[in-house]
């Protein structure tokens, strides 16, 4: 066997060639037709194009601040009102309890009094309180002979009677909803289970 040197090239190697796009892909190759030069004419109109683009740019910019100053009013607006509403949200509930208070005060300041006087400003008085609590929503909750519901009523009591098991046989105070919503029990009495 004969020793080959080691600093001599083989000759089935050759060095690698770089690889030509052109030879890969013949339609990828840098001509003049590829990359057209830019006559001067053809410069103005991208600059003037671009100038175009700016401007266009600069007004939706602002017409987007615009619209995001208006949004933000819009929100400190409804802030406001929001929290005008929580304040002043009993003002009419309360304009129309000042008639009640005044004939509380006139009834008061009567010099002549009689039983009957007095009994029928009350009653008027009574009257105009519930004709308050009607234009606002406020119903009584007069449960008698009704089964107990514990939703609107509190037995306070059980009483052995006939009737079925939980009737309210009678009430101690009256019970109120806010359009159906419970604002005081009904506090009642009721039948005991028969045994």
């Amino acid at each position: 066997m004969s020793e080959k040197k080691i600093d001599e090239p083989i000759e089935s190697q050759k060095p690698e060639e770089p690889i030509a796009d052109a030879k890969l892909n013949p339609e990828i190759r840098e001509t003049p037709e590829a990359f057209p030069a830019q006559d001067p004419e053809s410069s103005e109109n991208l600059a003037e194009q671009l100038q175009q683009a700016i401007a266009e740019a600069e007004k939706h910019k602002d017409a987007w601040l615009r619209a995001t100053a208006e949004l933000d009013n819009v929100r400190k607006r409804t802030q406001i009102d929001v929290a005008a509403a929580h304040k002043y949200a009993l003002e009419r509930f309360s304009s129309e309890l000042l008639v009640v208070k005044d004939s509380l005060e006139a009834a008061l300041q009567t010099d002549n009094v009689t039983l009957d006087a007095i009994n029928d400003g009350v009653d008027l008085t009574l009257k105009q309180l519930t004709k308050v609590f009607e234009s606002f929503g406020i119903k009584e909750i007069t449960p008698l002979g009704e089964t107990l519901d514990p939703h609107k009523h509190q037995a306070m009591t059980t009483v052995d009677s006939d009737e079925a098991a939980n009737t309210i046989l009678s009430v101690f105070q009256k019970g109120y909803l806010l359009n159906d919503r419970l604002i005081r029990p009904a506090l009642v009495s009721v039948a005991k289970p028969k045994e």
